[in-house]
């Protein structure tokens, strides 16, 4: 198969259960835009606007949260994904690639759709509470396969963005968001179970939705070697949007909350720029007084500079990415110059921005909240007949499967609950259950 053929065969717009239905759309609106419509207007995505992203939610200060991130990291895909498709159809004289841009910002929304409250902290919590927490001897008890175990010890966002997507939850329709092939391949980051983790503990789907992402990968194509699927193409363009947008992002809002000086904030910025271009560039900052304006000005240079770079990479490399070749992210592979002076934004990021009180002190409370509610709801379910379960079950919305007779389906239900919760309202579930908040007090 030639590369255009294959790429056609990666392009593909088929419906996710709804594949009886596939035919060419009518609408003025491609399947793709459609994708994208469907998150924007989707509850979980709302729900992103409580959830941390690096800081608390904002107080006087207003920072990222889930879902600005998300929506920026669209925007960044979308136009990096036009970079990308513009150069394709020089290449092959075909338009088959003039929707990736839409595939690659439907993707970009839906990223961390399946991140549980409390950013990363939510993630370690649910992770350690069966590898080394209470939940460590549920394996035996509740008669765990080694790769369903892996689910749990290994739990992540990415793989459970993929199962939130693509699972036909208790009275919802078959195939869950019902999208199109092409955009949930381009989500899988990594496109292995959780067996085969590693030491980075990242995977991209639970054994439960393995053959939903095998029965997508067939239909793409997706090169398989030694049992493993490599990464679809887009996948990429995704991951180079979000890292993007995670390091600039994270400086500027470092700078707002005052963990970054002025003075490092500017250093950190324009080391992105040849010497010989600082005085033009101080020249243009220099119109406005606000420097909050000047960073936002730095900031949005840098960004487009990085699409340019990564958008460049990918044109580069698009053989070895078509065949499984290619090495690391689009990110590792820039022009050194660009890619030394984000590094050590990337640097600075974990010595100063990630260790930073204000983020640390939501980590900790994230963790004793979520390790709480997975108590409580766990041993719920474990012991649905007990009066004090009963009660707490109650809390459980019909669509989770609760009542299902295999144990490792109301592992998943409980997860699934918890990691669709806002930081919100997993806080005032906890305050209530403990007692601290009363509904007539």
């Amino acid at each position: 198969m030639n590369n255009k053929d294959k790429w056609e065969k990666l392009l593909s717009s088929k419906r996710f259960g709804l594949e009886e239905f596939h035919a060419t759309n009518k609408d003025n609106r491609s399947e793709f835009q459609r994708d994208y419509d469907r998150l924007i207007f989707s509850a979980p995505f709302r729900r992103l606007q409580n959830k941390t992203q690096v800081f608390p939610l904002p107080g006087s200060v207003f920072v990222h949260n889930r879902l600005t991130h998300s929506l920026e990291v669209s925007s960044v895909g979308r136009s990096l994904a036009a970079l990308v498709a513009e150069k394709l159809e020089e290449k092959y004289a075909s338009s088959c690639f003039r929707e990736i841009g839409s595939i690659v910002a439907a993707a970009c929304l839906a990223h961390d759709l399946g991140n549980p409250p409390f950013g990363h902290s939510g993630e370690k919590a649910i992770a350690s509470y069966f590898s080394e927490g209470n939940g460590c001897e549920l394996k035996q008890k509740m008669n765990l396969s080694d790769a369903q175990w892996a689910d749990f010890t290994h739990f992540d966002g990415n793989a459970n963005a993929f199962r939130l997507l693509t699972h036909q939850f208790n009275g919802r329709r078959k195939g869950g968001f019902a999208l199109t092939y092409s955009m949930l391949a381009s989500i899988v980051k990594y496109p292995y179970p959780s067996l085969r983790a590693g030491k980075k503990q990242k995977f991209g789907f639970f054994q439960s939705e393995k053959e939903d992402f095998e029965r997508i990968a067939t239909e793409l194509d997706l090169i398989r070697e030694n049992g493993e699927y490599f990464r679809h193409p887009l996948v990429y363009l995704v991951e180079a949007a979000d890292d993007i947008c995670y390091q600039v992002m994270d400086i500027e809002d470092a700078h707002k909350l005052k963990i970054l000086s002025v003075e490092e904030t500017f250093s950190l910025l324009m080391a992105f720029f040849p010497e010989e271009n600082h005085e033009r560039l101080k020249d243009t900052m220099s119109r406005v007084t606000d420097t909050n304006e000047q960073i936002a000005y730095l900031r949005s240079r840098i960004v487009g500079m990085l699409i340019d770079a990564c958008a460049s990479t990918f044109i580069e490399h698009e053989e070895s990415i078509l065949h499984g070749t290619f090495s690391g992210g689009l990110m590792n592979n820039i022009d050194s110059f660009i890619l030394r002076a984000y590094e050590n934004c990337s640097n600075v990021a974990v010595k100063k921005i990630y260790k930073a009180s204000e983020v640390l002190e939501i980590e900790l409370a994230g963790y004793q909240i979520m390790t709480f509610l997975l108590d409580r709801f766990i041993e719920a379910v474990c012991h649905p007949n007990k009066a004090y379960s009963e009660l707490l079950l109650k809390r459980i919305p019909q669509q989770y499967e609760i009542d299902s007779v295999d144990s490792y389906n109301r592992l998943q239900a409980v997860l699934d609950f918890l990691s669709g919760m806002t930081d919100v309202y997993a806080l005032d579930l906890y305050r209530k259950i403990t007692g601290i908040n009363l509904p007539i007090l």
